[in-house]
């Protein structure tokens, strides 16, 4: 090898290393943009199984299907701002304008409550209690903050209405741009393997995607129902935020819990702890656990079983592994991935044998 050519092999890298952060930092830029085709993308997704139901069963030409879809759509979204996020706003605004300390010092008080109620009173344990500090440390600020951020998003979000509905237009008017613009990248004599696995791609993610809208609104009515039975203060936007934080895999339900429980136990810090507080946190804890168990014993086996067509610990292993290589949004976007990489790689890759043991059911 000369020195010509180990020369221009190292420009050429150069050149690629340069290449790709100029691209990164364009994705950077245009974040926005892609996140509009991302809500897009999904929102057509769901909305799919509606246009080709229109179609089939009623004869729909394309375009008065698609309207029709679009009509349906921006109805739901603007019952959801008109009767919802005013609601949301709201109630998080009071909570946003919550008083700290007085919230810390409900859990400070609320403790004392309950090592009395266990009967633990020895003057050694308290003194060490009052000197550590341990809850003076706790940053409650978390909530009303949290709640502000969601705010914040949804206001954001509303901003981009309009790009979002009119990219959801276009991609369920022609539902083969996407595919298009992707079968320019492939070479000749794939393509039509590509349109086999991205039908198949759009066919079990918009079951999938439906699918984890029916499990919020479930999880959502449920914890709802059990908030505002027992009179626990601004439940719709708790029973909301939980219902969200489902979406994260094996995390969000805890924080979820958590959340509850401690909002639960502050609402009437007044009371009396053993014949008010501690029954009414036993009662919200309950419900809880319901919602959760029909979540994991009915809505995700259904999800899972009849969208992705993956085994329970399949989705474990990936859920994990993306969220340690990206975090939380690597927990989020893991199954959806996930299954289009499985249906690319039996598409092209059906020899292999593992290929075929993981692909086996799709």
């Amino acid at each position: 090898m000369t020195s010509k050519n180990i020369s221009n092999g190292i420009i050429r890298a150069i050149g690629i290393i340069i290449g790709i952060l100029i691209l990164l930092y364009f994705l950077y830029k245009i974040q926005s943009v892609l996140i509009y085709l991302a809500i897009a993308a999904i929102i057509a997704l769901i909305g799919r199984p509606i246009v080709l139901f229109l179609r089939r069963k009623f004869k729909f030409p394309n375009i008065l299907a698609v309207l029709t879809t679009m009509l349906l759509l921006i109805g739901i979204i603007a019952g959801i701002i008109a009767l919802f996020v005013p609601l949301v706003i709201q109630q998080g605004h009071n909570l946003s304008l919550l008083d700290i300390d007085s919230l810390q010092g409900n859990v400070e008080k609320l403790y004392q409550q309950i090592t009395n109620y266990l009967g633990i009173t020895s003057a050694k344990i308290e003194k060490d209690i009052i000197d550590s500090n341990f809850l003076s440390e706790i940053d409650f600020g978390f909530i009303p903050n949290f709640l502000n951020s969601l705010v914040g998003i949804l206001g954001s979000l509303s901003i981009g209405l309009f790009s979002v509905l009119f990219i959801t237009f276009f991609f369920l008017k022609d539902s083969k741009l996407f595919e298009d613009g992707v079968l320019i990248f492939v070479p000749k004599g794939k393509e039509s393997r590509l349109q086999k696995s991205m039908e198949t791609i759009k066919n079990l993610l918009s079951r999938y995607f439906i699918g984890l809208v029916f499990q919020i609104l479930i999880l959502f009515v449920i914890y709802t129902l059990v908030l505002s039975i027992f009179g626990v203060q601004n439940s719709i936007v708790i029973a909301f935020l939980c219902a969200l934080l489902n979406l994260i895999p094996y995390i969000g339900p805890l924080i979820g819990g958590v959340v509850m429980i401690i909002l639960t136990m502050t609402s009437n810090i007044d009371a009396d702890f053993s014949s008010v507080i501690l029954p009414k946190t036993t009662y919200v804890i309950i419900g809880f656990i319901i919602g959760q168990l029909i979540d994991n014993f009915l809505s995700q086996p259904l999800i899972f079983s009849n969208s992705v067509k993956s085994h329970p610990l399949e989705i474990f292993l990936v859920i994990i592994i993306g969220g340690l290589l990206f975090g939380i949004t690597g927990m989020i976007i893991a199954v959806p991935g996930y299954t289009a990489l499985k249906v690319i790689l039996k598409e092209f890759l059906s020899d292999n044998k593992i290929v075929k043991s993981l692909t086996k059911n799709i």
